[in-house]
C-alpha cells in the first residue's frame, strides 16, 4: 500500500510502498477514505518530537476493513472517524473520554496515529483499540476526516467558553484557516454572540463572512486592527478571543481587545508568549490553552455535521501529492482543509 512517511526532522515526507498491515488481537484495520493535512504536521516534520519513521496523518476517517480477535461491536464496512489523541485508556481522564488530557501522556510512546505511531496518510491504518472509533452515520468519510481535529479542537475550546458567549457579547476569532473556519461555523451554531473574524488574508476574511461572521478585520497591521476591533466592541471589550495562530502579534492583539472578566483562548502553535502585567490582560480575564477535545465531544461534532450545522471546506488531493500539499500549507495556499485520499 502507499503511505506518506515521516523519516526524520527537517526532511520532507516520503511517499513509499509498505505491506498492508494485519490487525492484532484487540485492533481494527481501517480502510482510509481521507486524512486531513494539519498545520501541526509541520511541527512534526520540522522538529524531533517523535522518533521516525512512521506514517503521518492524525485526522482520519474511513471504513472498517477487518477486526482483530476479540473486537466486537463493529462490522466490516462501518463508516467511522478515528479519535486522534491516544491516551493510556486507563487513567481517570481517559475513562471520562478525555484522552486529550491523559495523565500518563509523558510516558506514552506516542500521542496518536501520525504523532509517533502510524497514522492515516495511507491506504490502510491500524487503530489500536475500538474505543477510538466514532460512527459517522450518513457523513462521507473523506469529507468528514477534518471533523476529528479541525472541528473537534475549536469545538472543545468554544464549549468551555460558552458561559461568556451570551446575547450582546462579542467573540473574536483570529486565524480563519483549517480550525478557524470551523470555529466560525460552530460559534454561529451554538451561540448568539456577535462574531468578529480576523486574518491577514482578505480571501480568508471573505470566507469568514460567507460562513456567517458579523464583522471582519484584516490583522496585518496589528495596531490598526486593535483600534478597529476596539471600535466595534467598545469599553466592554471582547468577551472571548480565540487565537488559532498563536504567534506573538496575534497573542498581543488578543490580550489588548478582551475586556475584564473575559476569556482568552490560545489554540495556535505559532510560538508566541503571553506577557503579563497589572491589568494586561485585563483583570478577571481567564487564559486557556486547550488541547484537542474529548471522544464525547467528537460525537457531538459529528452530530452537528449530520444536522447540517457545520461542514469542513475540503480540498482533496491524492496521497502521491503529499509533499506538494505540505509546501502549499507552509505558504498559506490552502483554504479550508486539505485532505489526502488514497
Amino acid at each position: 500500500m502507499k503511505a506518506v512517511r515521516y523519516v526524520q526532522a527537517g526532511q520532507p515526507p516520503e511517499v513509499v510502498d509498505l505491506p498492508t498491515p494485519t490487525p492484532a488481537p484487540g485492533e481494527v484495520l481501517l480502510r482510509v477514505a481521507g486524512a486531513g493535512v494539519c498545520h501541526s504536521d509541520l511541527h512534526v516534520l520540522d522538529h524531533p518530537l517523535f522518533p521516525g519513521p512512521f506514517t503521518l496523518g492524525h485526522e482520519n476517517a474511513g471504513h472498517v476493513a477487518a477486526l482483530g480477535d476479540g473486537v466486537t461491536g463493529w462490522k466490516e464496512g462501518d463508516a467511522v472517524a478515528v479519535y486522534g489523541p491516544w491516551g493510556c485508556g486507563r487513567c481517570h481522564t481517559c475513562q471520562t473520554s478525555a484522552e486529550n488530557y491523559c495523565e500518563q501522556h509523558a510516558s506514552l510512546p506516542s500521542l496518536g496515529g501520525g504523532l509517533g505511531s502510524d497514522g492515516g496518510m495511507a491506504e490502510y491504518m491500524i487503530v489500536p483499540s475500538p474505543r477510538l472509533l466514532v460512527p459517522l452515520g450518513r457523513l462521507d468519510p473523506a469529507a468528514a476526516a477534518p471533523l476529528s481535529d479541525a472541528a473537534l479542537t475549536p469545538y472543545h475550546a468554544i464549549k468551555a467558553a460558552l458561559r461568556w458567549l451570551t446575547p450582546g457579547a462579542d467573540v473574536v476569532v483570529i486565524g480563519i484557516g483549517g480550525l478557524g473556519h470551523m470555529a466560525v461555523q460552530i460559534l454561529k451554531a451554538l451561540t448568539p454572540a456577535r462574531l468578529i473574524a480576523g486574518d491577514i488574508d482578505d480571501e480568508k476574511l471573505a470566507h469568514a463572512r460567507a460562513l456567517g461572521a458579523d464583522h471582519t478585520v484584516n490583522t496585518r497591521d496589528s495596531k490598526r486592527a486593535v483600534e478597529e476591533i476596539r471600535g466595534l466592541v467598545g469599553a466592554r471589550g471582547a468577551a472571548v478571543a480565540l487565537d488559532f495562530v498563536g504567534a506573538q502579534p496575534t497573542i498581543d492583539l488578543c490580550a489588548r481587545i478582551v475586556g475584564r472578566a473575559s476569556r482568552l483562548t490560545i489554540v495556535g502553535l505559532g510560538g508566541g508568549t503571553l506577557n503579563y502585567a497589572a491589568n494586561k490582560p485585563p483583570y478577571g480575564c481567564e487564559v486557556s490553552v486547550p488541547y484537542w477535545g474529548s471522544r464525547t465531544e467528537l460525537m457531538e461534532v459529528i452530530a452537528l455535521a449530520e444536522a447540517g450545522r457545520i461542514k469542513a471546506d475540503v480540498e482533496t488531493f491524492p496521497l502521491e501529492q503529499a509533499v506538494d500539499v505540505y509546501q502549499r500549507l507552509r505558504e498559506g495556499r490552502i483554504h479550508g482543509r486539505a485532505v489526502l485520499v488514497p
